[in-house]
């Protein structure tokens, strides 16, 4: 029995995720907005076989005091359409994936972006959903309040079903480009979509002929118990934070499990938990880089990072104490309470949690090729994830250092790719092309 295959991802906005990273010795400080540097990045990755390049996306300045933003790397970064499209003209394979939001965008629009970055790639598109969680990102679009986390994913609901329904606009064979008898397009085979719902109205169709991937792959991120629900529902890929294996186990089955009880195939979704991964020749080596990397985290953006993930100020919590009750907020809901978990689990200070979220506070795999190669072998294998979405500790040697050692040690043991499947990001994950809801069957 061929062995089960992994799924890799790159973690690419910011460039590193650790709030230190841009510290580290030898690493590039603009890195994440210096186009030159991210080619080379995304080349690296390509040659490493990944799936695909994700750019995450903020529609506002991370909301931290300005003590603590003043030191982070992350203050801005390229808008992703148009970074993803230029990378597109430079790479073949590797599949590019943004940010769009459900809650300050228009679906016509993210419908565009997304056809036509599919259209640009050759079929590479893929479309992260989120409700966007940075009560921040409501000022920037005249707003005073943002959405309540339920109404958002009611939200994100019906506008998965309006984005996906544009893409459908044309049948695949509709431009037919008769130059004898002048017909362009067929109009017999051009749906108008006519939308009315209970959040968005849209006629359609859209002015764009269907993706080459029928559909850009659908991908989201998130655990709580609605972004679950959207997720069985409607996605093709599962950009989860990461825990323990038997926490991921059982997100694992419990995501599985809601597809089969609606009729959706389990395999048609890929489940990649955020893995942070520092390699070193020796576990000892590796342990000394991480430990090097949290130093360079100053304690105003440590202290602030857990603000931002709590959705509560902590600046006036004990340092020294536990982490008090936290009330609800209209915060990432899954993110809150992982650190809750963790800080219980581990009886952490304030201080300590802080410390921890301010550099990455998630699954770490912090050792030598081999011993790395095994975690992401038992997380395959035990049903913990079908593959991972990478963070790398530092630019550009933490990302090299992967696709060079990491890599093939995965391929020794047949369990990544020596070579891509396909052009398609479909493709390459294993995916079906969607049928037209309105001009096939």
């Amino acid at each position: 029995m061929a062995k089960r295959q992994l799924k890799l991802g790159a973690f690419m906005r910011p460039i590193s995720i650790h709030t230190g990273a841009w510290r580290y010795p030898g690493a590039w400080p603009d890195a994440n907005f210096n186009f030159d540097h991210i080619k080379q990045l995304i080349r690296k990755l390509e040659a490493g076989k990944f799936d695909a390049f994700f750019m995450a996306d903020h529609l506002a300045v991370l909301n931290m005091p300005i003590n603590a933003l003043k030191r982070s790397h992350t203050v801005t970064s390229f808008e992703p359409f148009t970074l993803l499209s230029a990378l597109a003209a430079v790479t073949e394979n590797i599949g590019l994936i943004a940010t769009g939001s459900t809650t300050f965008d228009e679906p016509y629009h993210v419908a565009r972006r997304f056809a036509s970055l599919d259209h640009i790639s050759g079929g590479r598109a893929g479309w992260n959903i989120v409700t966007t969680s940075n009560p921040d990102a409501a000022l920037n679009f005249g707003l005073d309040d943002h959405m309540e986390h339920a109404e958002r994913y009611k939200r994100a609901r019906e506008f998965y079903d309006v984005v996906t329904g544009l893409w459908d606009s044309f049948a695949d064979d509709a431009f037919v480009r008769d130059v004898e008898s002048g017909l362009f397009v067929d109009p017999d085979k051009m749906h108008v979509l006519n939308h009315k719902g209970k959040y968005l109205s849209v006629r359609g169709p859209l002015n764009i002929a269907r993706p080459v991937q029928g559909w850009p792959v659908i991908v989201q991120a998130g655990a709580s118990d609605d972004g679950r629900q959207l997720a069985a529902e409607t996605a093709e890929a599962v950009f989860t934070g990461g825990g323990s294996l038997a926490d991921g186990q059982k997100l694992y089955a419990d995501i599985k499990g809601r597809m089969e009880t609606i009729g959706r195939d389990p395999e048609h979704l890929k489940i990649l938990p955020g893995a942070f991964v520092v390699v070193g020749d020796s576990v000892e080596e590796a342990r000394e880089k991480r430990a090097l990397l949290d130093s360079r985290v100053h304690y105003d953006s440590a202290i602030a990072s857990l603000s931002v993930i709590l959705g509560t100020d902590a600046s006036g919590f004990d340092p020294d104490g536990q982490l008090p009750p936290i009330p609800e907020t209209n915060a990432s809901k899954s993110g809150r309470q992982r650190l809750v978990d963790v800080a219980a689990r581990d009886k952490l200070t304030v201080r300590q949690l802080a410390q921890r979220v301010g550099g990455y506070g998630g699954l770490a795999f912090v050792g030598t090729p081999q011993t790395i190669a095994d975690q992401m072998e038992e997380w395959l294998e035990g049903r913990g994830s079908d593959g991972f979405n990478i963070m790398f500790p530092y630019l550009p040697q933490g990302l090299f250092e992967f696709v060079d050692k990491v890599v093939p040690e995965l391929q020794k043991r047949g369990i990544f790719r020596k070579e891509y499947e396909g052009r398609t990001l479909r493709e390459n994950l294993g995916l079906p092309r969607p049928k037209n809801r309105f001009f096939e069957g």
